[in-house]
């Protein structure tokens, strides 16, 4: 079983796991600051050295900076409060602040245990809402029936209306055995109720079947449900595993997959390149820098990839490099768009700061952030249970096995 990043409320966050030690210092003036607005002075520093929109959202940041500095905190509680009223001015979900406590949650989450409800979630950039991303393969929400996209606008009764991500997950984590009920709205269907019980979460982010076609083609068919620490490795047995038993084609399944480490998408892309640029890494300075396949690929046989709106993230960046390379054919729907990267640092106080230092762009600099990736061949599909997967109720599995048998050639052939 692969390595889990346990952390629910990552969202398939592509994360450059910086953890930078910020340390304090003083803005000029006649007063020494105290601890709290120092504490202050460290966030705004490291957002105006590392953020990546250099407007702060349109706005002067040096006097943003000012007028929270004018008057003195009463406690530390206050400066968090402070802090997270700035960062909320950039307008940005993923620039966010963590409190000690949500800090030491999250490095205690990287451990491989997973307790909770077993949901990725994100707040839609154009509403703000809180939605699902993907529910996690086997936990309790997926058993509940909560699908991706789904808002969530009640937790135990209370409105998620001004929550934060880091906040939404904090009232729906608990101890196993607990329950927590979701108010719940759906596209085209009555907001409803939905109680579930929190259980331990085990995942393994890869599924691997030999197939055959109904022309008598092996087909490899790898499903990826998370990029975690583990799921290069995984993945890389998984193909080896299938080249031996004779697989001729490949179909790899990213649909649901939210996301997660940056670097595990760019890993996973190499196994199936011989070379070519995999993702750009644009700062607001321009490009920042590239990842590149450097070969051998562990197979070149035909490739066909299965997205939906539930693909995010790591997810996208490896669908992009395989589609932009001429690697890969996409089958599916648009993927979610998220195609930001944030940085974690930690604070002097032990408290955290997530913030958005770049974004990335495909092999041929398509920006997918709020737009997704569009498939070669657009499949649209209701709904259907995990063991419908990869069945002859799954429409985009069998269209991408109807791809790979009218061209066989065309799909991962190199000139």
């Amino acid at each position: 079983m692969g390595f889990m990043q346990k952390y629910v409320f990552r969202v398939g966050l592509s994360l450059f796991l910086a953890f930078c030690l910020a340390l304090g210092g003083f803005i000029p003036t006649a007063t020494a600051l105290t601890s709290e607005q120092k504490l202050v002075s460290e966030v705004w520093r490291i957002v105006n050295r590392t953020y990546l929109d250099d407007t702060f959202n349109q706005q002067n940041w040096a006097t943003v900076r000012q007028k929270v500095l004018e008057k003195p905190f009463i406690n530390k509680e206050a400066a968090y409060t402070a802090i997270q009223s700035m960062l909320k001015s950039l307008d940005d979900p993923f620039t966010r602040f963590l409190d000690p406590e949500q800090y030491r949650s999250l490095q205690v989450n990287t451990s491989g245990e997973l307790t909770g409800v077993g949901l990725q979630i994100a707040l839609n950039p154009q509403t703000g809402q809180l939605e699902v991303v993907s529910p996690i393969e086997g936990s309790p929400a997926e058993k509940a029936g909560i699908r991706p996209r789904d808002r969530i606008l009640k937790i135990e009764g209370f409105s998620t209306e001004n929550l934060t991500l880091d906040e939404a997950a904090a009232r729906m984590r608990g101890p196993i055995g607990s329950l927590v009920t979701l108010l719940i709205e759906r596209d085209g269907e009555a907001q409803r109720e939905v109680s579930i019980v929190r259980d331990r979460i085990e995942l393994n982010p890869v599924v691997s079947q030999l197939r055959t076609s109904p022309q008598g083609t092996s087909i490899g068919y790898l499903r990826l449900t998370q990029f975690n620490a583990n799921a290069s490795t995984e993945l890389a047995h998984a193909i080896n595993s299938l080249e031996k038993k004779g697989a001729a084609a490949y179909i790899l399944d990213l649909r649901n997959n939210p996301g997660g480490l940056l670097q595990a998408g760019v890993e996973i892309a190499r196994l199936w390149l011989d070379s070519g640029t995999i993702v750009y890494t644009v700062n607001r300075q321009g490009i920042q820098g590239s990842f590149e396949a450097f070969g051998p690929a562990l197979t070149n046989d035909p490739l066909v990839i299965l997205v939906n709106q539930g693909t995010a993230s790591a997810s996208e960046i490896l669908a992009g490099a395989l589609q932009d390379n001429g690697r890969a054919k996409l089958v599916g729907e648009t993927t979610f768009g998220k195609g930001l990267i944030q940085s974690l640092f930690e604070l002097s106080d032990g408290s955290g700061l997530a913030v958005t230092i770049a974004k990335y762009e495909t092999p041929q600099h398509r920006d997918i952030n709020k737009l997704g990736i569009k498939p070669d061949k657009i499949v649209t599909q209701q709904p259907i249970s995990r063991d419908q997967l990869a069945t002859e109720a799954d429409s985009q599995y069998q269209a991408a096995v109807e791809i790979l048998a009218q061209n066989p050639l065309v799909v991962g052939s190199r000139e």
